[in-house]
């Protein structure tokens, strides 16, 4: 029997809510998208939880209507300045008679990663396991039925601010949905559009949305480093409307019609924006380009403490709505120095021609994420934060993890 896949994107500037189906070949199938603007959101962080809710939905419904299967529960992108990351390991000693690791083991060895000092108004949004260390060997797989002493993880923590996951589920929940699992969005975007190759190899990903900048470095097949950045398409357009003069709505869809930021691009005349506006060609790419110079800036300080001419040979994949301003790619790259590809999604059949777009790589990647680890699942949204604490506790997060020795 098919098994049906339900994910909600709740970003800044778009709401998407799409169904899907995976058929006994393995073949996965959109049924249904719904995508409406978002309200209540700013910079990736709720703001108005009854119009945030209001958005998700009618996106849902859209969802719904178009796949006749009824949305119960999704998994649900998160992002916004308030996340953090850091790398810890986690360790255990094998004391069966066999001295055979057991996933019981493997379990205990992750679980014993989370134990850093996280502040009271934040929580653990997920663990994500890199590798493992079996009697020193380095970059075990998957150690479960192997035989040592010692088994250790080195795992990839991402946290956020109790308020802002409280309010994402909350608004989620509003819409008459049930929060599967919360994904980071760069974990999400990586999934939808990075070669397993890239990966191993080394790789960096700016998904560069509406409100904010996913960034994350991946290395040895996971993620290394991740960040969320206040920065995205919004700004430019903001810029444009405060330096112009001009209406926002003029100001963005000028920006999509008219932008442009090749470099050495010039541009000659005027531009007409509609209802009687005509700008100056000449400024208005200079306000582009100077808004777009400063995101790629603030994405490069924060990866170039990560060694990333050594750490991601593979060099620069850029997606998300931004990604599709004409000559990004050839911007990023001069000031980088570092190759860069623009990428849309993969990976998916149906009426689901809009998705291939830079703009969907954290929907799409959603999709693939619950199709690869759907079943393995470790914590509920109730567990997540729970009415007395921000920990899950040990004996939760046992129960709740899924099968053993793999990535979640």
């Amino acid at each position: 029997m098919p098994k049906n896949f339900q994910i909600i994107d709740v970003g800044t500037r778009k709401g998407c809510s799409i169904i899907a189906e995976i058929d006994e070949a393995g073949m996965m199938r959109v049924l249904g998208v719904g995508v409406v603007p978002s309200k209540g959101m700013q910079k990736g962080i709720v703001v108005d939880i009854d119009a945030a809710s209001r958005s998700v939905q009618e996106s849902v419904r859209v969802a719904q209507s178009t796949s006749g299967i009824e949305m119960k529960s999704a998994f649900v992108s998160i992002t916004g300045r308030h996340l953090r990351s850091v790398n810890n390991r986690g360790t255990v000693g094998i004391f069966t008679p066999s001295r055979r690791v057991s996933p019981g083991d493997v379990r205990k060895a992750v679980a014993e990663s989370r134990n850093i000092t996280i502040p009271s108004d934040r929580s653990l949004v997920r663990i994500i396991p890199r590798y493992y260390i079996l009697d020193g060997q380095v970059e075990v797989k998957d150690p479960a039925g192997m035989h040592g002493f010692r088994l250790e993880v080195d795992t990839h923590l991402v946290t956020g601010s109790i308020t802002a996951i409280r309010n994402l589920i909350d608004c989620v929940r509003g819409a008459g949905v049930e929060v599967e699992d919360l994904i980071p969005g760069a974990v999400a975007a990586g999934e939808a559009v990075l070669t397993e190759e890239e990966k191993e190899l080394g790789v960096f990903l700016a998904d560069i949305g509406g409100g904010t900048a996913d960034i994350a470095l991946f290395k040895q097949g996971s993620v290394w480093h991740s960040a969320a950045l206040p920065i995205g398409g919004y700004q430019v357009t903001r810029d444009l409307s405060i330096g112009l003069e001009v209406l926002f709505q003029l100001a963005e869809e000028a920006k999509i019609r008219f932008g442009n930021v090749t470099p050495g691009y010039e541009a000659e005349g005027t531009i007409s924006l509609g209802d009687g506006y005509t700008v100056s060609g000449r400024e208005f790419h200079e306000i582009i380009n100077a808004r777009v110079e400063e995101i790629f800036h603030l994405i490069f300080a924060e990866i170039s403490s990560h060694e990333h001419e050594i750490t991601a040979p593979a060099g620069l994949i850029l997606t998300g709505g931004t990604a599709n301003l004409p000559g990004i790619e050839a911007l990023a790259q001069e000031l980088f120095r570092l190759s860069t590809r623009v990428r849309v999604p993969r990976e998916v059949t149906g009426p689901a021609d809009m998705l291939y777009d830079p703009a969907y790589a954290t929907s799409v990647g959603l999709l693939l994420w619950a199709a690869k680890h759907g079943a393995e699942v470790w914590w509920k949204a109730e567990e997540l934060i729970p009415a007395t604490s921000p920990w899950i506790t040990s004996a939760a997060w046992g129960m709740a993890w899924g099968k053993a020795g793999r990535i979640t």
